[in-house]
């Protein structure tokens, strides 16, 4: 294939030939080189849910007492990214990495596993069916109706309360903040540490990751939350050397120990794939309340991707001036897609991340920047050992980060009109106080309806909100209904 030459002294590939055709490379006006760089980038600032997704999903045990694993779950996690973000690149052309959403695997580790009761095959065999729901709807055209229907006060506040969910995990599931006791006699249900104040060396790792994390996302380092584990576990690894053996109750771990494994590397532990229940979960819990979980899965897939899609478009100057993406169709069909591998795969569903921002940032305007990402993804399934080695006090701190991130459109809510901020309030703060994404999204919208037929605003209501509002008015009440009917 003829090269020439760039301005750095490295070869591209020549104007016109296939590669530069089929990924539009010239047309978008970039390199091979720029998005060989570009994909580089996006991975080291999405590779922190190789080590974070395990975490969250693969140390959680349902009922039956079964737990995904650590090591399986980093290997698929890693499969599942690196399929589906090369996919995307290949079919869609666009250098949206997509991995494991951190959402969707909270509400899939709290809420569908730990409080609704569902095994993980039942968990993940919904998440597949979230997937393939999602890619009909992108192939109809219906996707965007949906889309259209939902307000933007609720769209805004379904991002913010779900940052403010993963904070709280993050803070709760590394100790920095604790559950009081019943025998503490206080009617508070959670405090600061133990008894206000950090007394472990797992809480100075907390802090330490924290503030780490915090400076390098400030400061927009590329790879900066990956860096901020990487750098929080080596500390945490030497407290544990020194202040573990000695005492091992001052360290005080939550859950993984930052212990130096035998070995790292190896092949990667591929046994989850294929392991999903399609339809366990509704002999389990009923079908009125399994469609809603799915429900809650298409509610949370569909509007995260379609709206970090828009806004790494505009980032990128590859939207229209009404903010849509050539070839949307095509791309929300691959992201829906992602559901169905990252379920089938066990480690979640697959969505597009807004960490690819940082390769965007760096250039990277072309699917074959995703290809790059991909590879590199496949590549990592096979050091998967060396994630045991991550406590979740180093991890956690992204959450918080992540969540804080998440936050910043609670500026498009109109709180001082009380008919769209009530309702925008109440999604939000309702995740993090009943631990569930899908009751602060029921509230939200049950309220908007409400609210806005309580001040003849009727006719501004799309109907498929009625529809919602009565599905999750239904979904609240199901125990007196089916008391009621016997």
């Amino acid at each position: 294939m003829a090269t020439t030459t760039e301005p750095d002294g490295s070869t591209d590939a020549k104007e016109g030939s296939f590669l530069d055709r089929f990924f539009h490379i010239t047309e978008r006006g970039s390199t091979v080189g720029t998005e060989v760089r570009g994909g580089v980038v996006t991975f080291f600032a999405m590779a922190y849910i190789i080590l974070l997704n395990p975490l969250i999903i693969g140390t959680v045990a349902d009922h039956t007492g079964a737990e995904l694993g650590v090591s399986a779950v980093a290997a698929v996690t890693a499969f599942a990214a690196g399929v589906m973000t090369i996919a995307f690149g290949v079919f869609a052309k666009y250098p949206f990495g997509i991995a494991a959403g951190l959402g969707i695997n909270t509400l899939v580790a709290v809420t569908f596993v730990s409080t609704e009761g569902l095994t993980w095959p039942e968990a993940m065999g919904l998440v597949v069916i979230d997937g393939i729901i999602i890619v009909i709807l992108a192939v109809s055209g219906f996707r965007e109706a949906v889309f259209n229907a939902i307000p933007a006060s609720l769209k805004s506040a379904i991002t913010v309360g779900i940052g403010l969910f993963i904070a709280f995990v993050g803070v709760v599931d590394s100790g920095f903040v604790t559950r009081n006791t019943d025998d503490m006699n206080t009617t508070v249900p959670v405090s600061f540490g133990v008894g206000g104040s950090i007394v472990s060396w797992s809480g100075v790792v907390f802090v330490v990751g924290l503030v780490t994390c915090g400076i390098l996302a400030a400061r927009k380092v590329r790879g900066g939350l990956f860096i901020g584990i990487v750098t929080t576990t080596v500390f945490a690894v030497i407290v544990q050397a020194i202040a573990g053996d000695d005492n091992p109750e001052s360290t005080g771990w939550h859950m993984a120990t930052p212990d130096i494994p035998d070995s790292f590397g190896g092949m990667p532990d591929l046994g989850l794939l294929g392991e999903f229940d399609l339809f366990g979960a509704f002999t389990r819990i009923g079908f009125l309340s399994a469609c809603l979980l799915i429900f809650t899965l298409v509610l949370s897939n569909f509007f995260d991707a379609m709206g970090t899609m828009t806004g790494l478009g505009k980032q990128a100057g590859l939207a229209n001036e009404k903010g849509v993406l050539p070839n949307m169709r095509t791309a929300l069909i691959v992201e829906g897609a992602g559901a169905v591998v990252g379920g089938g795969a066990s480690a979640s569903s697959n969505t597009v991340f807004v960490d690819s921002a940082a390769g965007i940032g760096d250039g990277a305007r072309t699917g074959l920047a995703n290809v790059v990402t991909g590879v590199i993804f496949l590549a990592a399934m096979f050091l998967t050992p060396l994630y045991e080695v991550v406590p979740i006090e180093a991890a956690a701190p992204v959450l918080v980060i992540v969540g804080a991130m998440m936050m910043a459109q609670i500026k498009d809510i109109d709180f001082g009109n009380l008919a769209v901020g009530l309702p925008a309030f109440l999604t939000i703060v309702m995740m993090p106080f009943s631990y569930s994404i899908a009751n602060g999204i029921g509230i939200g919208f049950v309220a908007f309806v409400v609210l806005q037929l309580g001040t003849g605003n009727w006719r501004k209501i799309h109907p498929l909100m009625y529809l919602v509002a009565i599905l999750f008015a239904v979904y609240f009440g199901i125990d007196p209904i089916k008391d009621a009917i016997g």
